[in-house]
Parts: structure tokens; C-alpha cells; sequence
């Protein structure tokens, strides 16, 4: 149930891209205003999972979703029945504020239930659901548009958050531990997360990983198709090769995580994606890249965001079993003001090499790993000075 409500957004953010051209020639404005929707989704999302942590923390998982899905079921319908691009921006913004809201919750809920390396296992099968789809979103919009209206996208987004409260209202109970801290504020929760080092080195761990991933994802199709000269039909191929190897360490890693522990795969799998980084960097200097060597370290690299993106968020989530909302909301949050800013820097500033894509990553990662060494290292100190 969690993995079907965290791929709600990830659904509603990319099926739709195929339909652009279409839906601008249908509102008969620019392309360039209906790229904005996207934008706005982005703002909204970001805003519905902070707003959305600290109301779920103080008034409960189950009302907390409820609330969201109602309100992403409303934008959705205004995107179906709308004539006006206004009215598309408003609904679309609508739509993003309530998936921010509801999804914030699957994490939390996790944190409710599991603690430690079991966590880690259940947010693997959740966060390999959170990149899957994205990834594989534009595919069903294509086929959605090669059949009918680019509405009818909307229109089973709508069905899809219907089925999920009507699933959840039956089977999904309220995890909340009530306690003291139900009445905080929410600038107190997040000042209980934002104080605490050892927790914000793993966000700040997690939010870099987004970056590198949103970097990637930018570039891709001019670094393959436009640098590589890869075929329109072969680039989904490419494209999901990444998808492939995210379910593989998904699946390796709630399998091994009871042996190694969240921690100690985080770190080796941001370790080892600096390495493929520098190599790949490092045969570009000194050679020709090819093709398949590209896609090979990139796939790999993508691919270890499944230990990374999975054991960090069930690490940050360890120190807060009263606020898991609200530290939820941060990592989201910031993963995706992260993961927004490496893209626009790969679109403004990338020549269509794979140099400064495989740089940007990399340099994202490594700023990733100095920050939580550098804040776990001040958090002993303050320990041993106490």
C-alpha cells in the first residue's frame, strides 16, 4: 500500500510529458507554458511536504493522507475539466500540494512500524518504487496518448487516487505514537531535526544522491542521442538499463542490510559511485569514451541510489520515532531543491559531453560524503565536550 502511494507524484510528475506539444496546441498557448506546470508541481510538492510532515506528526498518518489524497483528487479533476491554461497552472499546483502532503507519510509510516535495519528494508522496496516510476512514466503516457486524449492521462491518475483512499480507509491503520511532543510546533519539529548533525549528514547524503540522479536525468538524452548518436528507439533501452540495476541493488539490499548495516552500505555505495565518477572522468581525459562504457558506469552509478537513497532515509528516521513526518518532508524536500538545482545546471552550463554531467555528479556525491563525515565527526565532539 505504501509503495502504490509513494509512486502517486512520481506518476503524476513525468506520464505527462509525451503530451506537451499536444496540450499546448489544445490551449493554443506556447509549449514554454505548459513546460511551467511542471515547475509549479515541483514548488507545490516541495511545499506539500513541509507543510505535510509536521500536520501528520500532530494530527495523524491516516488523516494526514486522507487530507492529501482529497486535495490531489481535486487538482486532478481540475486538470481534466479545464479550459484555460490558468486554470491548468492552479489545478496542477493543486494537485502537487496534495501528493506532497499524502506521500510524506509513507516513510514515516515505516519508521512507525520498523526500526534499524528492517527499516532499511522496507524503504528499499519503497524508494526502488520512487525511482522506478518516474523513470518509467513517460512510457505509460505514450501509450496512453497513442490510444486517446491527452486528458485521459488525468483521468486515470484520478482513478488511481480514488482506488488508493478507498484502500487505505479499509486496510491502512494509524501508526502515530502519541506522545508530549503530538502538540509541538512546526518550526519545533524542524528545529529538532535541522539541530540534530548526525541526522542532517544523512539528509544532506540522501538530498546529494538526488542531485546526482536529477543531473543524469537532465543530460541523458543529449549526452546518448545527441553526443553518442543513439536512435530514438534505442535511448528507452539506455535509459532503462538504470531502472533494471535500481530494482537489482533494491533487491540486494534488503537482502544484506541485516549483515552490514544501513550505515556501512550508504557509506560504500557513495564511496564507490566517487570511484566510477572519476573513472569515467578519467577516460574521457585520457581517451575516446565509448558508448558502452558510459552506459555501463552511469548504470552502475544510478543504480547504487538504491543503497543510498533506502539506508539514508531509514538512518535520519532512527533519531526521530516522534516527528518521522517531519523529517521525511526535509529529506524530500531537499532532494528535490537539490535535484532541481544540478539539472538546471546541466541544462544551462553542459555542452552536450558527458564531461560535465559525469563531473556534476560526482562532485555530488563527494560534497554528500564530506558534509555527513564532517557533521558526524562536530556531533562527537559535542558528545565528548559534554
Amino acid at each position: 500500500m505504501l509503495a502504490a502511494l509513494t509512486a502517486l507524484a512520481p506518476l503524476a510528475v513525468d506520464a505527462y510529458l509525451p503530451a506537451f506539444p499536444t496540450m499546448a496546441i489544445d490551449f493554443a498557448v506556447p509549449v514554454q507554458q505548459i513546460e511551467l506546470t511542471l515547475s509549479l508541481f515541483l514548488i507545490g510538492f516541495a511545499l506539500g511536504q513541509l507543510t505535510g510532515g509536521p500536520f501528520s506528526d500532530h494530527f495523524g498518518r491516516r488523516t494526514a493522507i486522507f487530507t492529501g489524497l482529497f486535495l490531489f483528487l481535486l487538482g486532478t479533476l481540475g486538470i481534466v475539466l479545464g479550459q484555460s491554461i490558468e486554470m491548468l497552472w492552479a489545478s496542477r499546483f493543486l494537485q502537487a500540494l496534495g501528493g506532497g502532503i499524502s506521500i510524506v507519510n509513507s516513510s514515516a509510516i515505516v519508521r512507525d512500524i520498523y526500526q534499524g535495519a528492517d527499516s532499511a528494508r522496507a524503504m528499499s522496496r519503497i524508494s526502488a518504487i520512487m525511482m522506478v516510476a518516474p523513470m518509467m512514466a513517460p512510457f505509460l503516457g505514450s501509450a496512453i496518448l497513442h490510444l486517446a486524449n491527452w486528458r485521459i492521462i488525468f483521468v486515470i491518475l484520478s482513478l488511481y487516487a480514488v482506488i488508493l483512499l478507498v484502500t487505505l480507509t479499509l486496510y491502512l491503520p494509524e501508526t502515530r505514537r502519541t506522545t508530549g511532543q503530538t502538540h509541538a510546533s512546526p518550526w519545533e519539529r524542524y528545529k529538532s531535526v535541522l539541530t540534530h548533525r548526525r541526522a542532517l549528514g544523512y539528509v544532506l547524503s540522501v538530498a546529494l544522491g538526488y542531485a546526482a540522479m536529477f543531473a543524469f536525468i537532465t543530460g541523458s538524452s543529449s549526452v546518448y542521442m545527441g553526443y553518442f548518436g543513439a536512435s530514438t528507439a534505442l535511448f528507452p533501452v539506455l535509459f532503462g538499463a538504470n531502472v533494471v540495476m535500481l530494482l537489482i541493488i533494491n533487491k540486494i539490499n534488503a537482502r544484506i542490510v541485516h549483515r552490514f548495516t544501513p550505515k556501512r552500505l550508504l557509506a560504500l555505495a557513495q564511496y564507490t559511485q566517487i570511484a566510477l565518477g572519476l573513472c569515467l572522468v578519467s577516460i574521457m581525459i585520457l581517451a575516446e569514451i565509448e558508448l558502452w562504457q558510459m552506459v555501463t558506469g552511469i548504470m552502475l552509478f544510478i543504480g547504487l541510489q538504491g543503497f543510498i537513497v533506502s539506508n539514508g532515509t531509514a538512518s535520519t528516521l532512527e533519531f526521530f520515532p516522534q516527528n518521522a513526518a517531519t523529517a521525511t518532508a526535509l529529506v524530500g524536500a531537499t532532494g528535490f531543491a537539490l535535484g532541481g538545482l544540478a539539472g538546471a545546471l546541466v541544462g544551462i552550463f553542459s555542452d552536450g559531453s558527458p564531461l560535465f554531467l559525469v563531473i556534476t555528479m560526482t562532485l555530488a556525491v563527494t560534497c554528500g560524503v564530506v558534509l555527513r563525515k564532517q557533521l558526524h565527526h562536530g556531533q562527537a565532539l559535542d558528545s565528548k565536550t559534554g
